[in-house]
């Protein structure tokens, strides 16, 4: 048993048998404490348990955490490679107790595993122990019987453990073994203890005060442990090596290094395989845990992690990537204890294969500039900060990049000048800013970006995390607290909280401090990046420099990523159904509906309608993964992902594949494939279902779909079903037979209007009264006038009732009005054809629309029609016409 993979389970299964719950490593960004840039070592997922915030269902555990050293104040970055036990990415073997086991069973267990189940030779250990520790001493020499010179009193820090300047805190007791008399250096404690020969092999953590004040600490009521072994460290002394480059993870990794490169690990070129297999490790994990290549925050770091094995790919002759070419042997080593490596096998490859073309291309023409910069430089020389920022700002060089480089030959870099080159930019880009909106107000956003930074978006793996307020602002203007009732904004430095864009809402939910609650009304992102949670604080006060915990509102980013998801893959069925004109002229994708704008020419008919729903919900019942990749814009369009309408990309953009197409030429091939920065379902099957509820135009050739997705469109559906049977339950049909019998009802309906309007018709040209009592033709000497109110006639059938009435009269005029049921009159004037010369239409039907109250009306000679709002004067109007007809006659 010497495997690394066998060392670990080992470890496992030892504190499994020995009553712990054996808990799965954290990811290595860290949900719990937004001090953290990564997570750094194994007890940093418990820190609320040891702090008794969260309460755990057991109260022992073992792990094998994944932790990363490559920023902040744990920057182990520039030592990888060129050092036996440096790395960026490392294995933290575990095992905790939470106020149920203390120092001697800690000691017991810990003695007993590496003695009897992993065979380590007693007089090749020792130990150390905070100085006044007797307690520890002593069980060390009762447990272990190491003698009196064999148990180290340590004095110094280095053996007493804080999570902080408060909280939880202990002394230690480190486990060290003997390398032997052929490695130089001391024993810890001794002028020598720098040398390698004795090396830490394990830290037990005895959490047993609080600090409560600089100067008063008290006990635990709960003592707790915390332990943390190096898997590297140990597989070196378990595989009989030095330097863990040596173990057999390693040597897997530098042989596949060696066979990429066609460069021996030997002599010169170990260094760089070195850094090589470290960085492949550390940059793979990290985009496993979802941190992409960037140029702020834990992107930055990961994009620095990877152009430095890139560039050592470089010195090692490397023309084309190859790094890439690593993974499978990565994921061979490592995904059985990892499974996260092998679902984001092909997200790795990509990513890393687009950073070292991308950089690849910038590398030479830099190294070309730093090389003319520095000819006439000797060693111990300075390269001028002005050169150096040009390399960062022109051609993508990190800082540490330029030192890196130049280390090999003795030369430094002007740091505070490539400090003041990087502010002097800032101050013309912060002149130069002209935001949206309200300018004074969009210059505090960009102000605030240039002094805090980007906020990390952490949304896409978690909607809950810590962060720490880095600004507070209220009516435009920075504060420095929020109290109970206020309105604001906070910032915070990495949130789960997506800011709206690319047409999806901001999320809402709460940030808490303590006793201070503050609920998130919206989200918004400004200035390039800079997240602003819009609050009103409900209770307590919160201020700057507070960490806070903030939760997305669950149920409603996921309806949100339901929607957003759909709208991916009604954008594909249209342009399946309808054609590839179609593209995508905006969206909105909220939690209750999507809308979803394209460019159409005509309306939908019910077929293409339910076309393309059939088409999306169809890859719904895949219940394919979506899967998520990071690729430059313009391999990404050539690729054939489509771009959204009115979105902002940079150089990197995350391309979102969806479900596989069954049809047409795209038979076999990825169905949906888009760029887009949204939130996404894991699954197509996330989304349940898909229903479109409408369909309508915007504007000149452009549609809008509006569509609900899960519980909605369930909703909608077993809506509409209720209403279909309560409709058949009236007509006394069965519900399939519901749709024919409405139809059957309308045709008659039809027919019984027809029936009716013929009537009255008939009615009102079958002579009698005219309303008022008046004759409906009237001899009026010159010219006979039929003159008529009618009751039940539609304004659209009055001008056929008085083309009508004009064949039956022979010659003459006629006028009729029909009255609706709001008292409302329309009216119609027809004059015969040997007429018009001496009447107008146009004009009696005007002198009647007065009468009534109206204006105007419009027509020809032979036919007019207008209309009035009081009815009750139809007999008027039919007078005023008559006096008209007189007056002209």
């Amino acid at each position: 048993m010497s495997g690394v993979n066998e060392i670990r389970s080992a470890f496992l299964e030892y504190f499994r048998r020995n009553g712990h719950e054996i808990v799965p490593s954290s990811p290595l960004v860290p949900r719990n404490d937004p001090t953290l840039m990564f997570v750094n070592a194994g007890m940093v997922q418990f820190k609320n348990a040891f702090t008794g915030v969260e309460k755990l269902d057991y109260s022992r555990a073992v792990t094998a955490q994944k932790c990363v050293r490559a920023g902040g104040k744990h920057n182990d970055l520039d030592n990888v490679g060129y050092t036996a036990r440096h790395h960026t990415f490392f294995e933290m073997l575990g095992n905790f107790s939470f106020g149920d086991y203390f120092k001697e069973q800690a000691i017991e267990l810990a003695w007993g595993l590496i003695t009897r189940e992993f065979g380590l030779p007693k007089d090749k250990l020792l130990v150390t122990v905070y100085h006044d520790d007797d307690q520890a001493f002593d069980l060390w020499k009762k447990i272990a019987g190491l003698s009196d010179d064999r148990i180290i009193r340590i004095p110094t820090s280095d053996n007493f453990w804080a999570m902080g300047d408060t909280g939880p805190c202990g002394p230690c007791s480190e486990i060290f073994y003997d390398h032997g008399e052929k490695i130089p250096g001391g024993p810890p404690g001794s002028p020598d203890e720098d040398g390698d020969r004795f090396i830490e092999i394990w830290n037990l953590v005895f959490m047993q005060y609080e600090q409560i004040t600089k100067e008063q600490r008290v006990d635990l009521p709960r003592p707790s442990i915390d332990t943390g072994m190096g898997l590297e460290r140990i597989a070196a002394v378990l595989q009989g090596v030095h330097n863990n480059y040596d173990i057999d993870l390693f040597r897997a990794l530098i042989a596949a290094s060696e066979n990429a490169t066609g460069t021996s690990a030997e002599g010169g070129s170990a260094a760089s395989h070195r850094v090589i297999a470290d960085h492949l490790r550390a940059s793979s994990f990290l985009i496993a845990d979802g941190v992409l290549p960037s140029n702020e925050g834990r992107g930055y770091v990961l994009r620095r992690i990877m152009r430095r094995a890139m560039r050592h790919a470089k010195l090692l002759g490397a023309q084309d990537p190859v790094i890439f070419k690593l993974v499978p042997t990565l994921v061979r080593e490592m995904g059985q204890a990892y499974p996260e490596l092998v679902r984001a096998e092909s997200l790795i490859t990509e990513t890393l294969t687009l950073e070292e073309r991308r950089f690849g291309r910038t590398l030479e023409r830099g190294l070309t500039l730093l090389d003319e910069a520095t000819a006439d430089l000797g060693e111990g020389a300075t390269l001028d900060g002005e050169t150096a920022f040009k390399l960062y700002d022109t051609y993508g060089f990190p800082l540490d990049l330029t030192q890196d480089a130049l280390r090999p030959r003795g030369l430094a870099v002007d740091t505070e000048g490539f400090n003041a080159a990087m502010e002097r930019q800032r101050a013309e880009a912060r002149a130069n800013w002209s935001g949206s909106g309200d300018a004074a107000t969009e210059q505090v956003w960009f102000a605030l970006k240039e002094r805090v930074g980007a906020t990390e978006f952490l949304g896409y793996d978690t909607e809950r995390a810590e962060g720490v307020v880095l600004a507070l602002a209220r009516d435009g203007a920075e504060v420095e607290a929020l109290k109970e009732g206020e309105e604001g904004v906070v910032i915070v430095n990495q949130t789960p909280f997506y800011g709206e864009s690319g047409g999806q809402v901001g999320d809402t939910g709460t940030i808490v401090s303590g006793n201070t609650r503050l609920a998130v009304t919206d989200t918004q992102k400004k200035a390039g990046g800079l997240f602003l949670h819009f609050v009103k604080a409900e209770s307590g006060t919160l201020k700057v420099g507070d960490a806070v915990e903030l939760s997305v509102d669950t149920a409603r980013r996921t309806r949100i990523r339901s929607n957003h998801s759909a709208t991916h893959l009604l954008h594909e069925a249209l342009r399946e159904v309808l054609g590839t004109h179609v593209a995508q002229k905006g969206s909105q994708v909220s939690p209750d509906r999507l809308r979803f704008d394209f460019s159409h020419p005509k309306p939908m008919d019910d077929d293409e309608l339910r076309a393309v729903e059939d088409l999306a919900n169809e890859i719904i019942l895949q219940n394919a993964p979506v899967e998520t990749r990071l690729m430059a814009v313009d391999e990404a369009i050539e690729s054939g992902a489509m771009a959204l309408f009115g979105e902002k990309y940079g150089d990197e953009v995350r391309v979102v594949t969806m479900g596989k197409a069954l049809h047409g030429e795209k038979a076999g091939k990825s169905y949906s494939v888009e760029l887009c920065g949204g939130t996404h379902v894991r699954r197509t099957g996330d989304i349940g279902l898909v229903n479109l509820v409408n369909e309508g135009a915007v504007a000149a050739g452009v549609r809008r779909l509006e569509a609900l997705t899960g519980d909605a469109a369930r909703e909608y559906l077993e809506t509409q079903d209720r209403r279909v049977r309560e409709i058949a339950g009236i007509l006394k049909v069965a519900p399939n037979d519901a749709a024919a019998r409405v139809q059957a009802l309308v045709e008659e309906r039809r027919k019984l209007e027809r029936e009716l309007t013929e009537a009255r018709k008939k009615l009102a040209l079958g002579g009698g009264g005219a309303s008022g009592g008046d004759a409906v033709v009237r001899d009026l000497g010159s010219v006979k006038l039929m003159a008529r109110t009618v009751e039940g006639i539609s304004p659209k059938d009055l001008k056929g009732l008085v083309d009508e009435a004009k064949t039956s009269l022979g010659s003459g005029v006629v006028a009729m009005i029909a009255v609706s049921e709001d008292g409302k009159a329309g009216i119609v004037v027809g004059v015969t054809a040997d007429l018009t010369e001496r009447f107008s239409a146009v004009d009696l039907v005007r002198v009647g629309s007065e009468a009534l109250g109206g204006k105007g009306g419009g027509g020809r000679p032979d036919m007019a029609q207008a209309g009035g709002p009081d009815g009750a004067k139809a007999a008027d109007a039919l007078d005023a016409i008559e006096s008209a007809l007189r007056a002209a006659g």
